[in-house]
């Protein structure tokens, strides 16, 4: 019989409570599994609890109770050493903004990114290199992030968050400093990423974002509901 892989990601009844009179419910008790290849987007308003969801994912926070496995590996009562190294090395981040160094180069940008994701130092640059031919921005090697369009830099983001090949990509409102041109080539982009095996998950307020997604969650007061 062969093995089947574990979800990437798996929330088993995770709740977070921030304490206070009352107590705040960011996120009530939930289950979530994210498979190898999935494209899921988490759509919900302000306040509804994307925020306290992504922190989770991210490992930036630990869950009030339930467990959260990444790749099978439990992560709730993980030393924040562990937590660390795999939040470096498992996950991709792209945020709203762009977090990219002004006056280093594009490339360097990328560099920089393997120094702390495990990336064997004799394989760095060739990884950087071709994170940035994967996003389109191999003939921008040596400009600085002021120089591009908001949709370059984000791409630049995007290279810089896949040049450790994590096991998912998270992506927080991705396209909510882009105009409608450049927001279609970063979704474009996603498309291309999740063709060639990708597992992202893109938190957005903006149904035209998470509609480009093959799956959709959709969080209010803190509750997941799946959409068909």
């Amino acid at each position: 019989m062969l093995d089947v892989p574990p979800p990437v990601v798996e929330l088993r009844d995770v709740a977070r409570v921030f304490p206070g009179d009352p107590p705040v419910h960011a996120l009530h008790a939930s289950d979530l599994r994210v498979e190898r290849g999935d494209y899921l987007s988490i759509v919900g308003p302000s306040g509804s609890g994307k925020s306290t969801l992504l922190h989770l994912l991210g490992l930036l926070d630990r869950p009030t109770s339930g467990e959260y496995l990444l790749d099978g590996e439990p992560t709730s009562q993980a030393s924040e050493a562990r937590r660390t190294a795999l939040r470096g090395g498992r996950i991709g981040f792209v945020f709203q903004q762009f977090h990219l160094l002004p006056h280093r180069s594009v490339l360097d940008n990328v560099l920089l990114a393997t120094l702390y994701s495990g990336v064997p130092r004799a394989e760095r640059r060739a990884r950087a290199l071709a994170a940035l031919e994967r996003v389109h921005l191999g003939h921008r090697l040596r400009f600085l992030p002021t120089t591009l369009s908001g949709g370059e830099r984000q791409r630049v983001a995007v290279a810089r968050a896949v040049v450790a090949s994590p096991g998912v990509l998270l992506a927080d409102e991705p396209t909510g400093n882009l105009d409608t041109h450049n927001s279609a080539e970063v979704l474009d982009l996603f498309d291309e990423l999740h063709g060639d095996g990708l597992t992202l998950v893109v938190i957005t307020h903006d149904d035209v974002v998470s509609d480009r997604a093959h799956r959709r969650v959709r969080i209010a007061d803190g509750r997941l509901t799946e959409l068909a």
